[in-house]
């Protein structure tokens, strides 16, 4: 039992990930405008999170490979997984803004007049002293306690909205796009399947057991999907438009200033772990995807200078005091345009018996992947349609002769890739 709580608190940090600024800002203008029309996408997100995160995990622990070294001795060449990597660092960069950002906003609520610059200044500090360490377990460590502080607050907040039990459980399983929600949507999935965390995961697994990682890398991500459905709750309490600020008000008009200050510390520790977890996983994955091994060791330059680089893009966006709520959304839903890539290849690497041996994946673990390609793939097209439709002037609606062309370019990806993945089981049970 002790074995299993150290590993909960160890797996913590994918939901200290994944519960960053973006999470509660999209889940909570998620319950703003559309109430629990939207439940249901983080459902699905905690589903397809599971099964991404323990397939990477999985990958390392029996084939001793990370997922960057695996994609690389699969294509028998570093271009393909040195292309993933850079997109997933690009992808980290982008998201520390939104978290640095997100942490001042929560402190914001608080102390009116602050000076943003200042506080930038020290959690930039602070989080380059823990990365500095560059135990890996000590960090994971560490974000599973603040986790727990900003679970609780969150949850406090969101349980203490009127619950309307039977619109709760049609919003959570029956999927619907009310008008205007596909941008949310998106963002919704892209805030809870990071492209990163399943490179960080795949990088924290070495040295772990195989039983405790299912068990304690699961149960953490229940734990924030479960936040997350939380502060989406908290955000049906909004009428006038989401803001942080509006969100604030509206839970202490409703419950005393002392729901405020919750929320506000919420907020300011979701951004502070994010901004932890953003560089480190940058520097896992490009550990991973590097061609030689020198100068990536956790305490040596190149890695160092990974995560430093990630927490310099955060600075400079502190600094010069972004609105966060654009930024966040909009890297969000970006991220739902990358995440079909990455799941198409770690659904083709958990095929692959020599890696494995008896740990590839089962008929119900592909069937299970296959639907989050799917579904994964969807969300991605949507993603580029709207922003051609934004180009030409056009207003998307996903509806008509749209809404077929989405589907079926769904369905011939997540085809093709089930071809392919069945051509490598076959290859691999051959050889």
């Amino acid at each position: 039992m002790k074995s299993k709580l150290w590993s909960l608190l160890f797996w913590m940090v994918i939901a200290a990930a994944f519960i960053g600024p973006g999470t509660v800002t999209t889940a909570a203008a998620a319950g703003a405008g559309y109430g629990y029309s939207l439940l249901w996408a983080l459902v699905f997100s905690i589903f397809a999170c599971v099964i991404l995160q323990e397939s990477a995990a999985r990958i390392t622990i029996t084939s001793g490979f990370t997922l960057g070294e695996a994609i690389k001795n699969r294509f028998k060449s570093n271009r393909v997984a040195l292309m993933i990597g850079i997109a997933i660092f690009l992808g980290c960069a982008a998201y520390e803004a939104g978290n640095i950002l997100g942490a001042i906003s929560g402190v914001a609520l608080i102390f009116t007049g602050i000076q943003p610059a200042v506080f930038t200044v020290i959690v930039v500090g602070i989080s380059a002293i823990v990365l500095w360490s560059g135990k890996t377990s000590t960090v994971a460590n560490f974000m599973g306690f603040v986790v727990a502080i900003m679970g609780f607050a969150f949850l406090v907040a969101g349980l203490s909205t009127p619950i309307d039990g039977s619109s709760m459980l049609k919003g959570a399983f029956i999927p619907s796009f009310p008008k205007g929600s596909v941008l949310i949507t998106l963002g919704l999935v892209g805030t809870t399947i990071v492209p990163y965390n399943i490179f960080m995961g795949s990088g924290l697994a070495k040295g772990q057991s195989l039983k405790f990682m299912r068990f304690g890398l699961i149960l953490a991500i229940i734990l924030g999907g479960v936040i997350s459905m939380g502060i989406l709750l908290a955000g049906t309490s909004v009428k006038d438009g989401f803001s942080f600020e509006n969100l604030s008000s509206a839970l202490q008009a409703e419950h005393g200033e002392w729901m405020a200050y919750v929320f506000a510390l919420g907020l300011f520790a979701a951004g502070f772990t994010s901004s932890i977890t953003a560089p480190l996983a940058a520097a896992i994955t490009l550990k991973s995807v590097a061609k030689y091994e020198k100068g990536w060791g956790n305490s040596e330059r190149n890695y160092r200078l990974a995560w430093g680089s990630v927490l310099l893009t955060g600075l400079v966006f502190g600094v010069t005091g972004i609105k966060p709520i654009p930024v966040i959304i909009l890297a969000q839903a970006a991220n739902g345009l990358i995440l079909p890539v990455i799941a198409i290849f770690l659904w083709l690497v958990c095929n692959i018996k020599k890696l494995l041996k008896e740990h590839v994946n089962s008929f119900a673990m592909n069937l299970a992947m296959l639907f989050t390609v799917f579904v994964a793939s969807t969300l991605g097209f949507i993603n580029v349609f709207k922003a051609c439709f934004s180009v030409i002037g056009a207003t998307f609606e996903f509806e008509g002769a749209v809404q077929i062309a989405i589907l079926a370019l769904s369905v011939l990806v997540t085809v093709l890739a089930g071809i392919k993945v069945r051509n490598e089981t076959k290859i691999s049970q051959n050889s």
